[in-house]
């Protein structure tokens, strides 16, 4: 199937699965550019720490939606996907990525809900996530995520600004921009053991590429609080120059929130892409 030039292929896979090298040789070998899935990979200002694709990889193919916003610049998977529907009907698009929110968007359709007021968010970052989570209506509590803070605020922000829960906008979602019945959706599953080995030789790796340099640069107004700020390992190194770790305490625990952040991921993929065709890295 992904022989096929007009059919859009998908690529999910938990961090340091091995999909985006997975994206690159198809695009190889059968044609199509690769379009960015990752959250954190939109973001300019972090190259290393979220494992941007290297400019030899963007030499070997086209690669698109990487690094092109700005650090405090807002930015939804409504943005994200309102540039994947621009690409559209030009090259065929392997969309790769570990933002699960992101890819369900794509390919079940994402709802029309109105941008949120300034005061409204402004609001909500000064609550704690057990009282944001207590303020959402039931149905929207049992869909999301609720140890992803910046989950739990999106749903008590919409309920606060449009008087709906979350769920019920979800409800009224149209048609997706590429059903999956138009594409061919990949889950990469790496063992959970070679996965593990794989973050801690990646972490070392960004580590030996200057990942610490990379902080130290942008520690100037560094907000960990911030969308754009997010990047895994960076309050760890964060906290190594600010002398409160060492470098070794700040690599364990850089090494550990991946791990965490992975199993989310994992369990996300489960729930969600039971359909998707599984393959390994």
């Amino acid at each position: 199937m992904a022989r096929d030039p007009d059919l859009p292929v998908l690529v999910a896979g938990p961090t340091a699965s091995g999909k985006s090298a997975l994206a690159m040789a198809i695009a190889e070998r059968h044609g199509g550019v690769v379009v960015n899935a990752d959250a954190l990979q939109v973001y300019g200002h972090w190259r290393i720490l979220t494992a941007r694709p290297s400019a030899a990889d963007t030499a070997r193919v086209p690669h698109l939606l990487y690094g092109h916003v700005a650090r405090d610049q807002d930015y939804s998977v409504g943005h994200w996907l309102r540039e994947v529907a621009a690409l559209m009907g030009d090259a065929r698009p392997i969309v790769t990525g570990g933002t699960g929110l992101y890819l369900t968007a794509l390919t079940e359709g994402l709802a029309d809900i109105p941008p949120t007021p300034a005061a409204i968010r402004a609001e909500a970052d000064t609550l704690d996530r057990a009282v944001l989570l207590a303020g959402l209506d039931s149905a929207t509590a049992a869909r999301i995520d609720i140890r992803n803070r910046a989950r739990v605020q999106r749903a008590w922000e919409v309920l606060r600004a449009t008087g709906r829960g979350l769920a019920a906008w979800q409800a009224d979602t149209g048609p997706p921009l590429l059903p999956l019945s138009r594409s061919l959706p990949l889950l990469v599953e790496a063992p959970r053991d070679a996965l593990v080995h794989r973050i801690s030789a990646r972490f070392d790796a960004m580590l030996e590429s200057g990942a610490l340099g990379e902080v130290a640069a942008n520690l100037p107004g560094f907000d960990p609080a911030r969308p754009g700020d997010r990047a895994i390992g960076a309050p760890e190194l964060a906290a190594h120059l600010r002398g409160e770790l060492t470098l070794e305490e700040a690599r364990a625990r850089a090494i550990v929130a991946t791990r965490q952040y992975a199993k989310r991921q994992r369990t996300w993929f489960r729930a969600r892409m039971g359909t998707w065709h599984a393959t390994e890295p």
